[in-house]
């Protein structure tokens, strides 16, 4: 019982103190490992801008691992095939509930698989698009038309979406906007200079929010 109750103290306060962040890594065959430059480059733009203090070298966490709860807030993307097993979905599941915060940005394609994928780590959830007056549109920019769009795919408009657990948001799904693709280095994709503004500084909203909440 000591044992527990330490682990837990312990894990509340990584979650209380800790201003970093990971790239999730799933099983599928998904291109986890896509936008190589995306988050070193938020991560500069959140230290300089919002006065945060994250280690600058971005680590890789495994879905299945325990090493995801040394972090409030995962980051995931890819275009394709996402696949929890059930102790993936469960170690997912106790690390949201605890404290911690996932952001998945689809890359384009991703959202078929990750919809279903999630259903394994809230079966009794769903994701609900959240309105354009939700905090994390304004955290620290503000974005009164909500999710901008970055990159052009399908002529769809940008959706955020989350799950919610007790009331907090856990959970945040980007869709048809592609954030980490405006978060990369400019010559990857050759975005404007006001378009990879707006992807940074909805970025940073993320950050603030997931630290804070």
């Amino acid at each position: 019982m000591k044992l527990f109750i330490s682990f837990f103290f312990s894990l509340f306060s990584v979650f209380l103190f800790a201003q970093d962040l990971a790239i999730l890594k799933y099983k599928g065959g998904g291109d986890w490992y896509s936008n190589p430059t995306a988050l070193p480059n938020l991560v500069k733009y959140c230290n300089d801008n919002i006065d945060t203090n994250i280690n600058e070298s971005i680590q890789t966490v495994e879905v299945g691992s325990t090493d995801i709860f040394q972090f409030p807030l995962l980051h995931m993307t890819g275009h394709g095939n996402v696949f929890f097993s059930d102790d993936d979905a469960e170690n997912l599941r106790n690390y949201l509930i605890s404290g911690g915060f996932l952001h998945i940005d689809d890359n384009y394609g991703m959202e078929p698989y990750i919809t279903k994928e999630l259903k394994k780590v809230f079966p009794n959830s769903d994701l609900v698009e959240l309105p354009k007056d939700h905090k994390i549109f304004s955290s620290a920019f503000e974005f009164s038309n909500g999710l901008p769009k970055i990159h052009e795919h399908d002529g769809k408009a940008p959706q955020a979406f989350g799950i919610f657990h007790e009331s907090r948001l856990v959970l945040l799904f980007t869709f048809e906007s592609d954030l980490g693709d405006g978060w990369e280095d400019q010559e990857v994709h050759n975005d404007p200079e006001d378009v990879r503004e707006k992807a940074l500084k909805m970025g940073a909203n993320i950050v603030k929010y997931a630290f804070e909440n």
